[in-house]
């Protein structure tokens, strides 16, 4: 007991090859290689790998990996719902809304008086296919920094939604082909459609079939789907049509069978002109499940931490922001993370 009370924060949680470990609990959080006890933050694959002896995440994301690897992609799965608490070893462990795709969550981490919370991939903006973001008061807060620069601010999402609108009314006899992740960016963008009034059938790749199918099942309602799948008429049969399908798909044959496709992609890097045209997209769409600039450093300062532990992402301009503020802040310099859901 007095090893717990006199712990510092890199007792209590701290990197190794596998991810981050803490020996309070003998648990790895997201780690990047199959290890005895896993806690995953959320389903997509730079973060939930199959493998492990045993993982603890949120019904949901557990539904997810089943989903994604099968019914054995774990010898144990335990399930843990927002806000509860348990024990593992000497640590005490809960999870919290992240509002990045269905089941995200944010692990927070005690043991010795000391509170760590590792928040995973976040985001603050309005999204009616998750739970939303809660800020969990902590002493150290381990933040993405996906899109940790100032030029990063995210613009409402429905507005960008108005845009492919207006584009597909402009161009009727076009498809308009939209690049959205397979978890969560494209059930948010199918969403977000029905909010803004689109109410014909959209068609998805195959890929997408069984998570909207999900989300369905968890009470989402994304309307009308049907397959992207060509044969009766040939090129024109989606003209005037939204598809949307994995980004991986749009470098294949799949897309090049459309009626003169308008491509679009919807991801917070749509920001940089540059990434859009490398990528010849021509309808860029800024929506984004990470936080954004704004995001990131209100969240910082709503968890009230006075240390902050920075990853996967622009780490170095977060860390000044939290220096000048006051705030101690380093690096992790964690590898493995790919940012599926950009």
């Amino acid at each position: 007991m007095d090893y717990l009370q006199a712990m510092r924060p890199e007792q209590l949680l701290h990197t190794r090859p596998e991810g981050l470990y803490s020996p309070a609990g003998d648990f790895f959080i997201d780690p990047v290689r199959p290890v005895k006890r896993a806690l995953i933050t959320h389903g997509h694959s730079d973060h939930a790998r199959a493998g492990h002896e045993s993982v603890l995440a949120t019904r949901q994301t557990l539904d997810i990996m089943k989903l994604r690897y099968g019914e054995g992609f774990a010898s144990t799965g335990q399930t843990i719902g927002y806000g509860q608490q348990i024990a593992i070893g000497e640590a005490r462990v809960s999870f919290h809304p992240a509002g990045h795709v269905l089941g995200s969550a944010q692990i927070a981490v005690e043991a010795g008086g000391i509170r760590i919370v590792a928040s995973g991939d976040y985001k603050r903006h309005a999204d009616t296919t998750v739970t939303p973001f809660e800020a969990v008061p902590c002493d150290v807060f381990i933040t993405e920094a996906t899109f940790g620069l100032p030029v990063f601010r995210h613009p409402d999402a429905a507005r960008e939604i108005d845009r492919l609108l207006a584009s597909l009314a402009a161009f009727p006899e076009r498809t308009h082909l939209v690049g959205a992740y397979a978890l969560g960016k494209a059930q948010r963008l199918i969403r977000l459609l029905r909010e803004r009034g689109y109410e014909k059938p959209i068609f998805i790749h195959g890929a997408l079939e069984k998570l909207c199918a999900y989300y369905e099942g968890q009470g989402v309602d994304l309307g009308p789907l049907e397959p992207a799948t060509l044969g009766k008429g040939g090129k024109g049969d989606f003209a005037g049509e939204i598809v949307v399908g994995p980004p991986s798909a749009f470098a294949d044959r799949w897309a090049r069978r459309f009626a003169d496709p308008v491509s679009s992609f919807a991801s917070g890097w749509m920001r940089i002109r540059q990434r859009a045209k490398q990528r010849g997209v021509e309808l860029p769409l800024i929506i984004s499940d990470h936080g954004d600039w704004d995001e990131l450093t209100q969240t910082i300062s709503d968890t009230g931490a006075g240390e902050v532990w920075v990853t996967h992402g622009r780490e170095e301009a977060l860390v000044r922001w939290c220096e000048i503020n006051g705030i101690a802040a380093r690096p992790l310099h964690l590898v493995g993370y790919e940012d599926e859901g950009d």
